[in-house]
């Protein structure tokens, strides 16, 4: 009996899974099928859903924060009451009036600080403010939120249990609820999401979205050219050749991140990379060109588990302690270093 119902749970999910996908789709396991709460999509997609927060860093100054609607501020003697997210532009306005003035941000408190992840915190006072984000300020290379694509909702996700065999189907209606149900993925949860789903970019044009290479393709987009995601602007060279990395996620046709867990890796001006282990190190060749408008990455190794990693990597995103490549092919693999 149990086998029985561990088979039939088994066989409604993969309907679900499939009944909405393309025979393409099901031929492609990079297109389209189940994704993880470590996938790269799903970190993707959760870092869209969250709070919108750059709109008012002239008030604030963080990108991890926002300021709840409506409050009101002081700018060069002048208050503003911000009562929608029209009202931003009458502050630049203000600081932007004129070069003489020292375009000073009085915030009038108590205000609500709704963080990234949709937690809100009620800010008594000017101490209590610059507290927090002198708070954020300590993390400045926090993965934040990807603007320039909305989704339009509802969506509908099919997931299942690999330990209790069950499947479901749950209707998503906003980016709070995408946000939430992501964070509350388990290892042992499998999601499908229903296709097709339409997106507004950030010139405001509406995309259809098929499949799963779409929807990061998409946000690849966003990343490149929504001015919201390049605040500030970093040279790769000069950002990959400074300190020590590690690898924190290897995808080559399935996750293989734990044959890299002890190595150190220590890019060079000189285009050597070294990889070290257990006090052992191995020196291979490291590349990175720009063709097409593309940044390309070659991480060279002879032998071992290190040539492994020898793709021609594409450059998805970076910071000062995150650098994330794909290679798309018959399959899509990724090769994530972070700073130690």
């Amino acid at each position: 009996m149990f086998l029985l119902k561990k088979y039939l749970s088994l066989a409604v999910f993969l309907l679900l899974l499939f009944s909405c996908q393309s025979e393409v789709d099901e031929q492609n396991n990079n297109s389209q099928g189940t994704i993880t709460t470590v996938s790269p999509l799903t970190t993707y997609l959760q870092r869209v859903a969250m709070v919108r927060t750059v709109q008012d860093n002239m008030i604030d100054g963080s990108s991890y924060c926002t300021i709840k609607l409506p409050y009101t501020v002081t700018v060069n003697n002048e208050q503003i009451a911000v009562n929608a997210i029209a009202d931003y532009q009458k502050v630049l306005d203000n600081i932007n009036a004129s070069n003489y003035d020292d375009d000073i941000v009085k915030i009038d408190f108590p205000v609500t600080m709704v963080y990234y992840n949709y937690i809100e915190k009620l800010i008594p006072n000017q101490a209590d403010f610059d507290s927090l984000i002198d708070y954020w300020n300590l993390y400045p290379d926090l993965l934040s939120k990807i603007n320039g694509l909305n989704i339009n909702y509802p969506i509908t996700i099919n997931s299942y249990n690999s330990l209790n065999q069950a499947a479901s189907s749950q209707l998503i209606v906003s980016d709070q609820a995408f946000f939430n149900f992501i964070k509350n993925l388990n290892e042992s949860q499998y999601i499908s999401l229903k296709y097709p789903i339409t997106i507004a970019d950030y010139n405001n044009q509406t995309k259809t979205i098929s499949n799963n290479q779409d929807f990061e393709n998409a946000i690849k987009y966003a990343i490149d050219y929504c001015p919201e995601n390049n605040l500030v602007t970093l040279d790769f060279a000069a950002t990959i050749t400074k300190g020590s990395w590690e690898i924190p996620y290897f995808y080559d046709g399935a996750v293989k991140t734990s044959n890299y867990s002890d190595y150190t890796f220590v890019f060079k001006t000189d285009q050597s990379v070294v990889a070290t282990k257990s006090g052992v190190s191995e020196t291979g060749q490291w590349e990175s060109s720009v063709q097409n408008g593309v940044r390309e990455v070659q991480v060279i190794f002879n032998a071992g588990v290190l040539s492994k990693l020898n793709f021609n990597w594409k450059l998805f995103e970076f910071n000062n302690s995150q650098i994330r490549l794909r290679d798309i092919n018959t399959t899509t693999n990724y090769l994530y270093f972070q700073k130690k």
